[in-house]
C-alpha cells in the first residue's frame, strides 16, 4: 500500500470495538465537570491575548443565552489546581458574566501534548496577531521536539509510545518537523540523542534549513507555507518594542525578519524609527543585516539608511552638520533630540514674548 495515501485506514481501539456509542459518549461526559473558576490557572506563557473587544461581547451574549456549549479543556496539576489548555476566552466571558464555575473536560496529557493542543485550538481564532503566531509556532515546535525525544527514548527501551508502536509515529513526527518547520534532516535525526540533550529547549534557529527540503505541508495544518512559519518563528528574536510595531502593521513581516538578526543594534533601529517617523523597507532592513554580519552596522549607518526618502515617511526637517550636533548635550540620546529642540524653541518663544512686552512698554 502506498505510503502517501491521502486517506489512511485507521483501526478502532479495543475500547471502541467492544463498547457501544452510548457507552463511549457516557465515558466522555464523565470527564466533564463544573470547576470553580478560581481554581483554574492560565496555560504557562500563553501566547494568545484575551481582549475585551467586540468578539468578546458576542461570546458573552452567546454564553448568557445558551451557556458554554463547548466545554473548556483542563488538566489536573500536582498542587490540585487545574491548568487551562483551551478556553481562555470562554473563561474570561464567564468571569465577566459573574459566573463561579466553568464547564470543563479534564484530560490526562503531558506538558508537551498539552502545548500542542493549546496552540492548535487557538489557531481557530478569527484574528491572530503576528506576535501571537510567532510564539505559538515556537512553543509548538519546542513541544514537538520534546515528543520526538521521548519517542526515541521509548524506542531504545523497547517500549510503545501512547500504546502504539514507536517506529511509524517517530517517522511521521520527524517528517513533520522537516516539512513544516524546515529543520534539517540531520537535526531531526539527532533529536533524543546525547548530543542533542546538551542544548537547551530553545527553538534551533541555526538548524532551520531555510526550505531546503520543505514541501510546504504546513499549509494543510495552519494555512501557512513552511517558509512563512519559519518567518514567524524568527520574529521571536525581536525586541518587544519592534514586535509591537509588527503587530500594529507599521513593520512588515519580511523586513521584521531581517531586523531580528541585528542583535543589540535593534535598539538603535528603534531610536532611528522614532527619530525619522518611518520604518525601514525590506531592502533597507536587508542592507542593515548585511552590515551587521560584516560588523559595520553603527548607529550612524542606521541613521543614514533611515534618512533615505521613503513612501511611508512623514515630512520632516533634517538637521545636518556640526552646526547643530554641537548644540546638543553629548550624552543626549538621539531619541530625545526632538524633545530637546521643542523645549528650546518653546523657551526661545517665551523669551521673545517677554522682549516684545518690554519693547511695547517703552
Amino acid at each position: 500500500m502506498p505510503k502517501d495515501r491521502e486517506n489512511e485506514i485507521k483501526l478502532p481501539s479495543l475500547d471502541e470495538l467492544f463498547s457501544s456509542q452510548e457507552e463511549r459518549d457516557d465515558a466522555k461526559l464523565k470527564r466533564i465537570y463544573e470547576i470553580p473558576i478560581d481554581q483554574i490557572d492560565s496555560f504557562p506563557d500563553h501566547p494568545f491575548k484575551v481582549r475585551d473587544d467586540e468578539d468578546m461581547q458576542n461570546l458573552i451574549e452567546s454564553i448568557r443565552a445558551q451557556g458554554v456549549l463547548t466545554p473548556c479543556m483542563v488538566r489536573k496539576k500536582k498542587d490540585g489546581r487545574y491548568e487551562l489548555i483551551s478556553g481562555h476566552r470562554r473563561r474570561r466571558a464567564c468571569e465577566l458574566l459573574g459566573m463561579d464555575t466553568l464547564r470543563c473536560e479534564i484530560v490526562e496529557l503531558s506538558k508537551d501534548e498539552a502545548t500542542i493542543i493549546m496552540t492548535e485550538s487557538n489557531f481557530q481564532r478569527s484574528t491572530i496577531l503576528p506576535s501571537e503566531k510567532a510564539f505559538a509556532y515556537k512553543m509548538r515546535l519546542d513541544a514537538m521536539k520534546m515528543l520526538v525525544s521521548r519517542m526515541v527514548e521509548n524506542q531504545k527501551k523497547g517500549r510503545n509510545f501512547g500504546g502504539e508502536p514507536v517506529g511509524p509515529q517517530l517517522d511521521k513526527a520527524r517528517e513533520h518537523l522537516i516539512n513544516s518547520y524546515g529543520l534539517s534532516d540531520e537535526y531531526a535525526e539527532s533529536l533524543g540523542t546525547s548530543d542533542s540533550r546538551k542544548h537547551d529547549r530553545g527553538v534551533p534557529l541555526a538548524h532551520l534549513s531555510g526550505g531546503k527540503k520543505s514541501r510546504d505541508l504546513v499549509g494543510a495544518s495552519f494555512g501557512e507555507s513552511g517558509d512563512q512559519v519559519r518567518r514567524y518563528i524568527r520574529l521571536t528574536e525581536l525586541i518587544p518594542e519592534l514586535l509591537d510595531l509588527v503587530d500594529e502593521g507599521k513593520i512588515g513581516i519580511r523586513p521584521a525578519v531581517e531586523l531580528s538578526y541585528l542583535g543589540h543594534r535593534q535598539r538603535d533601529v528603534l531610536e532611528a524609527i522614532e527619530m525619522e517617523q518611518c520604518t525601514p523597507t525590506h531592502e533597507q532592513a536587508k542592507r542593515m543585516r548585511r552590515l551587521y554580519e560584516e560588523q559595520k552596522l553603527t548607529p550612524e549607518a542606521i541613521e543614514a539608511i533611515m534618512m533615505e526618502q521613503k513612501g511611508n515617511q512623514k515630512e520632516r526637517i533634517v538637521l545636518r552638520g556640526d552646526r547643530f550636533s554641537r548644540l546638543f548635550p553629548p550624552d543626549l540620546p538621539m531619541s530625545k533630540r526632538e524633545d530637546y529642540i521643542a523645549a528650546a524653541m518653546e523657551f526661545y518663544g517665551r523669551h521673545r514674548e517677554r522682549q516684545k512686552t518690554r519693547d511695547d512698554a517703552r
